[in-house]
């Protein structure tokens, strides 16, 4: 191999740049060659599909090698599919990114909602939207691009799901009720177009196809028209002949029907009405009518009035009369014709050289119509001598022969005077009256054929308002004569107002809206114009917030009402008429207001606490929750129920009671914390929660637990050298209760040993100290029997403990004194309770002599001597004798295994033997 930069260097350097060189050339071709690799994919599905249906998959309809194959087992790394963009078609499929497997989403594809109609198709895309190169008319595309990876295989997917349409909507007319007007005149097979066709978003056969009458009375049909856009539109067809006399209007049902399988139909009311044309002209009932008239006639009297009908409506129906061209002038002005009302009258007096029958042919003229004719012969019958004469004067009110007189008027009421005359003088004349009615005619005295019309009763405008009577006179040749009189009776403010009702009872839910309608008054009043005009108020206990409508009598209410607040109202109304002075008369209106379940439950507090001591008994009661509602009814009707612990509590839902279904320790769980729901009975219900603490207070149900020492069989080496006052060890006990009940003392109630009084406990902590000096009698085992003691109520509850204490400087035989603590004590139980001051006491100090100081500082000084001699001569006695006692307890001396630990003086349970 050459040295560097030798000439295979320079070849190795050449090779690569021509390496290079070629790769720089050939890269655009591999680039182009990779985008050619572009492809489109075609899938269609139907629209509303559920989540992970397949759609297609990538990798098969692509050709790719798939994990499974023995190809695709050496591709590293494996393939890879990606939405190039999440966009509005990305969220309505998944894609497996492994195997290329397309499913529908959780998102349900709606094809009405995704293409709007329009000219062409609307493709959604996943980047954009875009136009298919052919769309059909009815296509609705989503368009997604797909990457596959490793560059291997890297292609850009082109994927078109086409969205097939689902007969899931159906036809809808977009009005309820279609009304069309047909001419009477209309021919057969005219055609009318439906201006409201039904509407389906549904597309193809889906959409609306056919249209037809549930009845089409046999004079109609449909028929549908398809424009160049594939609207259709329903037509009415005439199919016989119609005639608004006989029919006016036609009600049915259009029903649209679609092209699915099954069929979806919608309907809508459809009313044909039928337009009146002028094909009806005026008709006399009769041909002829033959009036027979006297010659003395007054001007003015009635002699016929002609009637024809029209059977069309409105201006086609009007008619006018008038006499024909041949009714000879003479005729037409002796007697007068209305051309409004046919009524024909005597306009002139009957004279000697009148003829004697006249015949008038009258028509009856309608518009675009040949009139009708009807003839009336009128023959006067001349009275050769003069009737009666009947001269009225009108006392009361007369207007061109009508006297108007008031209702109410009293009895007796005087008319008018009427003098009877005869002409010729010759005849007698009587009269008398003729006509229905609460009137009288009679001859007033001492005047002849003088006679008074008056009335009989008072007069009731509201059971009859007009009056004909009539005057008759008559002579010996019977002749007579008649005169009209017509009495017109005068309204008066008599009658008040009527309700309909005089107890009006209504309802409505509370929280109505503002201003809700409650009910429209209605009363009547018989009195005619302004007197029965009626106003209507409210009374002075109506509350402010109702409001009642003058003129149409709507009562409504301006806020919304609340059972809650206000359960009933109760208040007048008033109806008073315009006359004066006003009448009116009183209803009662009573409102009851429903209740609606718009309060929850309410908690009389949120928060609940309730003392219970331990060892309750199970389904004891521990208390009672309080809970309303407003609300009546079911609505107010409320359930309880414990949501959390209610394997351990239970509440009673009638009472509120709370219960424990079994007994609660204390010691195991000190308080429970509840949540307790309250639900009415409303629909929907309401509901609400209260916090339930139960704090349980602790019963002397547990006696001190001695943790320290561990064992009656525990001993404890004591050196003999130990000073006074020292700490030895200590009993340590615990207690699961509270309170007092937790509070222990400890007091030694039974010893045993060589001088067991050396030995002290404390009451408050349990350590226990050496109280005077050993000396060498002293050695030997100590057995102390210490009582726990806790300070319950209403019993105190102990424990006892054995401290075994071994005073010697070694331990030799270990067995020995196990030997000894197997052996059953002979103590005897000192009764002595120990106390303890609970709380410190604070004294204060009394004044005194110093005599009893001294006294005591004396005693304190010659013991203290006394007790320095009396260790010294034990020291010189004690050396002494240590080789001759050392020889006599050989076999009682047994080697300690240790010393004391420091976490005794801590309080902790260890085990004491061995140490």
């Amino acid at each position: 191999m050459g040295p560097p930069g030798g000439r295979g260097s320079s070849g190795a350097r050449g090779s690569l740049q021509h390496l290079l060189l070629f790769l720089l050339f050939v890269g655009p071709f591999n680039c182009f060659a990779s985008y050619s690799r572009a492809t489109e994919l075609f899938y269609s599905l139907n629209e509303g599909l559920p989540a992970g249906v397949l759609i297609g998959s990538l990798a098969r309809d692509l050709r790719l090698p798939t994990a499974d194959s023995q190809q695709a087992a050496s591709l590293q790394p494996p393939l890879s599919f990606t939405l190039a963009s999440h966009g509005l078609g990305g969220q309505y499929v998944q894609l497996d990114n492994r195997s290329g497997e397309l499913h529908t989403s959780a998102v349900e594809i709606d094809r009405e909602a995704l293409c709007v109609e329009s000219s062409g198709a609307t493709i959604f895309g996943g980047s954009a939207a875009v136009s298919s190169s052919s769309p059909s008319p009815e296509s609705c595309l989503l368009l997604l691009d797909v990457l596959v990876l490793p560059q291997e295989y890297f292609r850009l997917v082109k994927v078109k799901i086409a969205i097939r349409d689902v007969n899931d909507n159906a036809p809808r007319f977009p009005v309820p009720h279609i009304r069309l007007s047909v001419p009477e005149n209309a021919p057969v097979n005219t055609r009318l177009a439906i201006e409201h066709p039904a509407l389906d978003p549904d597309m193809g056969t889906n959409g609306v196809q056919t249209y037809r009458l549930r009845d089409n009375y046999g004079v109609f049909t449909l028929d549908v028209e398809e424009n160049e856009n594939g609207e259709r539109t329903p037509y009415l067809i005439v199919m016989g002949a119609l005639d608004r006399e006989m029919q006016d209007e036609y009600v049915t049902v259009i029903i649209a029907e679609d092209g699915g399988t099954p069929p979806l139909v919608g309907s809508a009311t459809l009313t044909i009405g039928i337009s009146d044309i002028n094909d009806n002209c005026p008709q006399f009932n009769d041909s002829q009518l033959n009036i027979t008239l006297y010659g003395n006639s007054s001007l003015g009297t009635h002699v016929a009035t002609v009637h024809a009908v029209d059977m069309d409506l409105g201006s086609n129906a009007q008619i006018t009369y008038s006499y024909s061209q041949k009714v000879p002038q003479p005729s037409r002005d002796l007697f007068h014709l209305n051309e409004s009302t046919g009524a024909i009258t005597l306009s002139t007096k009957v004279g000697g050289d009148t003829p004697r029958l006249h015949r008038l042919i009258i028509l009856g003229n309608g518009p675009g119509c040949i009139p009708a004719v009807i003839t009336v012969l009128v023959t006067i019958i001349k009275v050769m001598m003069r009737p009666p004469e009947v001269v009225p004067r009108f006392i009361a009110n007369e207007v061109e022969g009508v006297v108007y007189l008031k209702e109410l008027e009293p009895i007796n009421t005087p008319i008018a005077f009427f003098t009877i005359k005869d002409p010729d003088e010759k005849y007698k004349v009587s009269c008398y009256l003729d006509g229905d009615g609460p009137f009288r005619l009679s001859p007033y005295k001492p005047y002849n054929n003088e006679y008074l019309l008056e009335t009989t009763k008072p007069l009731d405008f509201e059971t009859q308002q007009l009056y004909e009577i009539s005057v008759v006179a008559w002579n010996s040749e019977g002749f007579h004569v008649k005169k009209v009189v017509k009495v017109q009776v005068l309204d008066d403010n008599d009658n008040s107002p009527v309700f309909s009702e005089q107890l009006i009872e209504l309802s409505i839910e509370e929280n109505n809206v503002p201003n809700a309608f409650l009910t429209k008054l209605h009363a009547t009043d018989a009195d005619s114009g302004e007197r029965g005009q009626v106003s209507y108020f409210l009374g002075p206990d109506a509350p402010s917030y109702f409001a009642l409508d003058k003129t149409t009598g709507v009562l409504t209410v301006s806020t919304q009402l609340d059972r809650e607040e206000k359960e009933k109202y109760r208040y007048t109304v008033k109806a008073v008429d315009s006359g004066f002075p006003p009448r009116e008369s009183i209803a009662t209106v009573t409102i009851t207001v429903l209740d609606k379940n718009d309060n929850s439950p309410r908690f009389i507090n949120k928060d609940f606490s309730f003392f219970v001591p331990e060892n309750f008994p199970g389904f004891g009661e521990i208390g009672v929750i309080s809970v309303t509602d407003a609300d009546a009814g079911q609505n107010g009707w409320v359930a309880l129920s414990v949501l959390n612990g209610s394997d351990i509590f239970v509440i009673d839902t009638g009472k509120g009671v709370l219960r424990a279904k079994v007994s609660l320790d204390r010691e195991q769980q000190s308080s429970y914390v509840l949540w307790i729901e309250a639900v009415d009975g409303g629909d929907p219900a309401l509901s609400s929660t209260a916090k339930i603490t139960i704090l349980l207070l602790d019963i002397n149900d547990n006696p001190p637990l001695v943790l320290f020492p561990q064992s009656n069989m525990s001993y404890l080496l004591v050196l003999p050298s130990t000073l006074p006052g020292s700490p030895i060890t200590e009993v340590y006990a615990v207690d699961k209760d509270t309170g007092m009940n937790a509070v222990i003392a400890y007091s030694i109630i039974g010893r045993r040993g060589p001088r067991p009084e050396s030995f002290r406990i404390d009451p408050k902590t349990g350590n226990i100290t050496l109280e005077e000096s050993l000396m060498q009698n002293d050695y030997g085992l100590y057995r102390l029997l210490v009582k726990v003691s806790d300070h319950g109520y209403p019993e105190p509850l102990h424990s006892t403990v054995m401290v075994n204490l071994f005073v010697n400087d070694t331990v030799s035989n270990e067995s020995y004194i196990e030997s000894l603590l197997r052996k059953e004590p002979d103590i005897s139980v000192e009764e002595k309770q120990p106390q303890i001051s609970i709380e410190p006491t604070h004294k204060k100090m009394e004044s005194a002599s110093c005599m009893p100081t001294l006294v005591a500082l004396s005693i304190i000084s010659l013991g203290s001597i006394a007790l320095v001699t009396g260790m010294g001569i034990y020291i010189c006695l004690r050396k002494g004798k240590k080789h001759h006692r050392a020889d006599e307890n050989l076999e009682v001396q047994i080697p300690l295994n240790g010393r004391i630990n420091l976490h005794m003086l801590e309080k902790k349970p260890v085990e004491i033997s061995n140490i």
